[in-house]
Parts: C-alpha cells; sequence; structure tokens
C-alpha cells in the first residue's frame, strides 16, 4: 500500500491529522440527512461492525481508524481488503475522529459505506418469510432494534412507508448493531404502498387498539407481512384496512400499548414461532 501527501484518491492509504482536512469536513457533514441523500453514503462505527460489513460485500468508499490501532491485525487485514478493492483508507489522530464523528471517546475505526435499498417492485415476495412494513416510524432507536430484531428471527426485509426516520442515520446504524447490513430495505410512499399491496401473496397482518383477535389465537403462514403504525397514533384507519387480519396485544397492566419497537418483536416472535429452533 502506498502512503500518498496529496488528496485522498481510491485505493490509497493517506495520515490525516488536519481538522481542516475536507476528508474530515465530508465525512462529518454525514451526520446531516440532506448530505446523507445527495451523496448515498452513511457511515457505521466499530471495527467488528465494519470488518462484518465488508465481509458481507457492503461497497465501502472509506475506511478510517486511529493511528493507535494501526497494528491491530483486524485493522491491518481489512484496510488491505479495502484497498485491493478500491477504496481509500485514512489513518488519523484521535482528534480527527472525534470531528468526524461528532463525539468524544469515539470507536477507533468507522466506515462509510454505499447506502442499498431494494426497489419496491423488486421485493421477491415468492420466497419471502415475513417482511415488516413500518408506516411512518420516526424514532431512530426503534428502527435501529426492529432491523435487529428481523435479523434475529430471519425476516425476508423490512418495507419503510411514507415520510420514516432515514436508517442510515448515525444513531439508527448504531440501533441495528451491524443487522442493518444483512436485513434488505425498501422504501414506498404511501400512494406506492397502496398499489403494491394487492400483489402480496400472503397475509397482511396489522396491529391495532380497536381490533379484539387475540395475536396468539392466528395461524402466521408464510409469506407474512407484518404491518405496524407509527410510535404516536398507529396505523391510521385507511391503512388498517388493508390488513387481512387486525390483531391486539392484550394489556393486564395499565399500560394500554406498548413501545414500537417491543410490540414489533413480539409480533414477529410469534409469526416465526415454528421456524424458529434452538
Amino acid at each position: 500500500m502506498n502512503t500518498q501527501d496529496g488528496p485522498g484518491r481510491p485505493g490509497l492509504v493517506k495520515t490525516v491529522t488536519s481538522l481542516a482536512n475536507p476528508l474530515v469536513k465530508d465525512i462529518r457533514a454525514l451526520s446531516q440527512r440532506k448530505h446523507r441523500q445527495a451523496t448515498g453514503l452513511f457511515v457505521a462505527e466499530g471495527l467488528k461492525l465494519v470488518a462484518d460489513a465488508i465481509e458481507a460485500g457492503w461497497p465501502i468508499k472509506t475506511f478510517v481508524h486511529a493511528e493507535k490501532v494501526a497494528s491491530h491485525e483486524l485493522v491491518t487485514r481489512t484496510a488491505a481488503r479495502v484497498v485491493a478493492h478500491g477504496g481509500l483508507v485514512l489513518k488519523v489522530s484521535e482528534a480527527v475522529l472525534e470531528k468526524m464523528t461528532r463525539r468524544d471517546n469515539p470507536q477507533m475505526v468507522i466506515g462509510v459505506f454505499e447506502q442499498k435499498t431494494v426497489p419496491l417492485d423488486a421485493i421477491d415476495t415468492s420466497s419471502a418469510t415475513v417482511w415488516i412494513a413500518l408506516e411512518g416510524i420516526k424514532d431512530p432507536g426503534n428502527l435501529g432494534t426492529i432491523l435487529r430484531t428481523a435479523d434475529a428471527v430471519g425476516a425476508s426485509g423490512v418495507l419503510l412507508v411514507g415520510d420514516t426516520v432515514d436508517p442510515f442515520g448515525t444513531e439508527a446504524v448504531r440501533a441495528t448493531m451491524g443487522s442493518i447490513f444483512h436485513v434488505r430495505l425498501a422504501r414506498a410512499s404511501v400512494e406506492a404502498f397502496k398499489a403494491w399491496r394487492p400483489g402480496w401473496p400472503g397475509t397482511v397482518v396489522g396491529t391495532h387498539l380497536s381490533a379484539t383477535e387475540d395475536y396468539r389465537a392466528v395461524s402466521y403462514e408464510e409469506p407474512v407481512l407484518l404491518f405496524m403504525g407509527n410510535e404516536q397514533s398507529g396505523l391510521p384507519e385507511d391503512l388498517a384496512g388493508l390488513c387481512d387480519r387486525l390483531v391486539k396485544i392484550p394489556m393486564a397492566g395499565k399500560a394500554d400499548s406498548l413501545n414500537l419497537a417491543v410490540s414489533t418483536a413480539v409480533m414477529l416472535y410469534e409469526v416465526r414461532r415454528g421456524q424458529l429452533t434452538v
């Protein structure tokens, strides 16, 4: 690998110590949604997460590591792989990492990846287990946790419907614990979803406060589309009307609802109960 003192180019290794370096500014800007949308890139933090993502075949543009971990075996191996595939490797100071990530005590490794989503009309419904459709989800922690749970149960993917939080935002990516690299993601407007829904070959199940059917009483034959509403108001009536079954999760205490990520997890494990083994 060749160390370059000039502007970074793909397939090179560069040492960056200046906080004013344009590369630092570019990566820092990815904390803002408008820059992620403009570039199609996002940031993931942590050596294992970045290495696993590369192993899973995600296109990486830039691999950044602190100088203090330059000799770490996995860092060295990952950096060599990035360069071999035409990526840029940056060796930086901890101060530069703090600037890039906008936080103190950052991870010693970050990666800048290309975003990947599945077009709505390219979703393979013929081999689906369960897809989770999330309407208007707003909390990045909830979305990240749902992606992680979808990965855990072997779901086929997550479909974001309408105006939602960005799945490639730093907080959402962090909450997935790496599952964002293993779960298919699709996005659709409400109108596009309504047009697509009649082509779903299996059952569409939604949770709803007015439902009378216990979620445990339903026989879930895959493929299932699990349709969950947003954190504040749940599924609106017009979208609830697209479901074949509306179910509820019983409450024994004073609470009238569960956190969205929790209720989605409860539903997913019930839907996939017969398919999961210890």
